[in-house]
């Protein structure tokens, strides 16, 4: 098992955008203020409601929806595997034969009306 980054539990900064303090929620304005113990308190209480709740959801569901999400992301790469990859290159080899009949083709027939298109036309003086 690789080893795990105990302090540092999103290295890819995928979820920056859940990062959410009190004063990203609550703020008072200079008119209206409401004396200082509520602020504090309040602010002690958000915090902690808001770590608590994270704390006991984690706790709950955390470990069935990562076993679901391993699962998925398992499914994913299974498909890749065994189905999509697989059928992007049998379609890759398919289109190469088409590609060298096309191109055989143009060879045969587009390439000399070309050329001869390009020795009339080499003649033409302004």
């Amino acid at each position: 098992m690789a080893d795990i980054d105990l302090n540092n539990r999103d290295p890819q900064e995928l979820n920056s955008h859940v990062k959410v303090a009190f004063e990203d929620v609550l703020g008072e304005p200079e008119s209206a203020r409401s004396i200082d113990c509520v602020w504090i308190n309040s602010y002690k209480c958000f915090t902690c409601g808001k770590d608590c709740m994270y704390k006991l959801l984690s706790t709950l569901c955390g470990i069935c929806i990562a076993l679901c999400w391993g699962c998925e992301f398992a499914r994913l790469a299974f498909l890749h595997v065994w189905c999509c990859t697989p059928s992007v290159r049998c379609y890759t080899l398919n289109l190469g034969i088409l590609q060298r009949c096309w191109g055989t083709c143009l060879n045969c027939f587009l390439l000399p009306l070309c050329e001869a298109c390009s020795v009339c036309f080499s003649k033409v003086q302004s």
